[in-house]
């Protein structure tokens, strides 16, 4: 570029190019007004763009400097300014001299694990901060590291971050991270949260100590994403006393990972040399767990009527969704450590029409009803589980007949089925042609607990086979309801939408009892509700 000297906005005078970011060159500038030293990112157009496309990148500009101009920490890269000269928009941020990390590895090769560690500690403490405000990055990798000359530590560009309540402006396909450094959940088509975040750092920190990233650099971008979504991660053979805190943050599972302000405290602790924290206090999130996003995918056409179809006993699934579902099962029971969840998003709410595969090498794109089935769309791959049609009554629509006092149910998770029975018969659940209401949601909750524990295959029957997995399955379940004498629902109120908190008494047999609060979120799947997720929120 020969644009040094050029006067931006009539204000920034351009130096020297020293980068390059996620959407465009960045320059050395002097700040004419306040006579201070600035960095100023430009955004590069590619010619012959749509004025709609055109739009929709300058749009992407301001939204960089929204998100990131809300977080003021000593390790991120602050911004102060969005212009707009000559059509185009410029960003106008923090300058620090400085190298990035992935300068400093080309020269160096790899950096020694507790040197590695520190830096972790300072970028993790950003990090923290933004996911506090609402803010996941989405693009952690060494390139974005800043190492200052003074021993600084600062990440920077947020300009593909997601920050809560803002409008995502992302192109159709475009595909948000670099892949080496991407979570397998993101690499699967999930949107990107907190732990997606503590695994592209781990990634990152890996790098800086092995050469190379957990995944390799194959320039096959389709294979090194397969790669990526198998979760399958080499331990490091030279990262010394951080060998075990990486392969916490690099779980595949993310409510397996720690949060940000934990991996702070353990990245500190190796860097002074301590040992890491084994069990570190749970910090409380302000953002839901990437999991509990929709995968993306290709919207298919559908309609709000649906048509009733009678219940069948349905095959397992031949590649389900993620074993993210596991925390606060029942199998689980009260031995499982709570995990803080916040509100469930909008996007959790499933699709009315099954997705269909997207042509390999376009990036997913969301829609606004897609189901919490993953869709592996940025591969070329849409995978969709089969659900149970056998479901509650809750407490509206068509009616259905008694059920029959004893009954035969074929459990998802390969197990056998089962004979239950009861003096009082089970009525079927109800199907529903048009989007189930609130209080039709929140009887299926009460309809579901009131099952148990006599009607133990029922209930299970009443679970989406997601969490039937997440489960044990049909033994683990009836092992847990099995030393339940009685449980009770004393409070439901709604979190979110298709989302509930509820309130639950339960006596063992041994008559010990114990007040749990569980998040439960319902799936809307071929006219039927199901528990899709039950996670533990701490006691009532």
């Amino acid at each position: 570029m020969t644009d040094d000297g050029r006067l931006v906005a009539g204000r920034y005078r351009l130096g020297r190019r020293i980068g390059s970011g996620a959407m465009g060159i960045v320059w050395q500038a002097h700040d004419e007004r306040l006579h201070r030293t600035v960095a100023v990112k430009q955004l590069l157009l590619q010619p012959g763009l749509a004025e709609s496309d055109t739009d929709e990148a300058k749009r992407r500009a301001m939204r960089e400097g929204r998100i990131a101009a809300r977080l003021q920490h000593p390790h991120a890269i602050a911004v102060y300014d969005v212009a707009e000269d000559d059509g185009q928009p410029w960003l106008v941020m923090e300058y620090l001299a400085s190298r990035s990390l992935s300068t400093v590895l080309a020269e160096r090769g790899t950096l020694p694990p507790r040197e590695v560690a520190a830096i972790g500690s300072q970028v993790a403490s950003a990090l923290a901060a933004a996911h506090n405000a609402g803010i996941v990055h989405r693009d952690i990798k060494p390139g974005n590291v800043l190492l200052g000359d003074d021993g600084t530590v600062k990440i920077t560009d947020f300009g593909i971050s997601r920050a809560t309540g803002d409008v995502t402006v992302t192109a159709t396909g475009m595909l948000a991270g670099t892949p080496a450094y991407l979570a397998p959940e993101v690499a699967k088509g999930y949107d990107p949260g907190p732990p997606s975040d503590v695994f592209s750092l781990g990634s990152t920190l890996y790098a800086a100590v092995e050469g190379m990233p957990p995944f390799g650099l194959n320039e096959n971008t389709i294979a090194l994403l397969h790669k990526v979504a198998s979760g399958k991660v080499t331990p490091p053979k030279q990262a010394g006393p951080l060998t075990a805190l990486l392969m916490r943050l690099l779980r595949a599972e993310p409510e397996d990972r720690p949060t940000m302000a934990e991996a702070k405290e353990a990245l500190a602790a190796v860097a002074a040399g301590r040992a890491a924290p084994e069990f570190p206090v749970a910090v409380q999130q302000t953002h839901p767990p990437s999991w509990q996003g929709a995968p993306v995918q290709v919207p298919a056409p559908a309609t709000r009527a649906m048509t009733p179809v009678p219940p069948q006993n349905p095959a397992p699934p031949h590649n389900p969704a993620p074993q993210a579902t596991r925390v606060g099962s029942p199998v689980q029971g009260p031995h499982t450590p709570p995990r803080p969840v916040h509100a469930v998003p909008q996007s959790a709410r499933p699709a009315a029409a099954p997705a269909r595969p997207r042509p390999a090498g376009r990036g997913p794109i969301k829609s606004k009803r897609s189901t919490v089935v993953t869709a592996l769309a940025i591969v070329g791959a849409a995978v969709v589980g089969i659900l149970l049609a056998s479901m509650l009554s809750s407490g509206g629509g068509t009616e259905g007949q008694a059920g029959q006092t004893t009954t035969a149910t074929q459990v998802a998770g390969g197990g056998e089925p089962s004979t239950s029975s009861s003096k009082k018969p089970v009525a079927p659940p109800t199907k529903y042609t048009v989007d189930p209401t609130k209080p039709q949601m929140e009887q299926t909750i009460r309809d579901y607990y009131a099952l148990l524990p006599a009607h133990v295959d029922e209930g299970f029957s009443r679970l989406a086979p997601e969490m039937q997995g997440s489960s044990g399955g049909a033994n683990g379940y009836r092992n847990y309801w099995g030393s339940v004498k009685k449980v009770e629902l004393t409070n439901i109120k709604e979190n979110s939408d298709y989302a509930y908190e509820v309130d639950l008494t339960i006596t063992k047999k041994d008559n010990s009892v114990t007040q749990e609060r569980k998040l439960i979120v319902l799936q809307f799947k071929d006219g039927g509700l199901y528990l899709f997720r039950e996670q533990n929120l701490g006691a009532a």
